[in-house]
């Protein structure tokens, strides 16, 4: 959170209440949450809060830097998900199945943003990858569907996991 204070301050952005009870709730959760989600978490906070606030609270740290909106794949249609950008670079690994979004964090990803720059002489001030594909567990549903016993029985319903 120092970092945080300190951009803001560098910003002549003044940290409220409402400002710091949104960054807390998007550095603290460990989810990728969206707007609305963000607003029913805050409310839980100061019940004076209001979803306007919210919408201009992130739309202010976006500009400022100090957050990332996310499509993730748009998973979630046109929905945005939000996370402090103060954390190392890292790519989205989302599940276009159940929605489960993992951050994978590696030295192949420095490596890439080094590659790219020396071979094209590129500067590279901003980075996002994302990455679709079908996770585990949703294989291991997708697999037991198509094997004889389970699509013989029609009133199995696959289930999706929770993240």
């Amino acid at each position: 959170m120092r970092n945080t204070l300190t951009t803001l301050e560098e910003r002549g952005i003044r940290l409220t209440r409402q400002r710091k009870i949104l960054l807390d709730i998007i550095d603290q959760s460990g989810a990728h949450l969206d707007a609305e989600r963000l607003y029913q978490l805050a409310k839980e906070r100061d019940s004076k809060l209001n979803r306007v606030t919210v919408y201009r609270t992130l739309k202010l740290l976006k500009e400022s830097g100090l957050i990332d909106e996310l499509d993730l794949m748009h998973y979630a249609g046109d929905q945005h998900f939000y996370e402090t950008r103060m954390k190392q670079e890292h790519a989205h690994v989302i599940c276009l199945k159940c929605g489960r979004v993992e951050e994978y964090f590696g030295e192949q990803l420095r490596s890439l943003r080094q590659q790219i720059q020396e071979t094209l002489g590129f500067e590279i001030v901003a980075a996002r990858t994302e990455v679709g594909g079908y996770c585990s567990h949703c294989q291991a549903l997708r697999d037991s569907s198509t094997s004889p016993v389970a699509t013989a029985n029609t009133n199995v319903r696959p289930h999706a996991h929770a993240e």
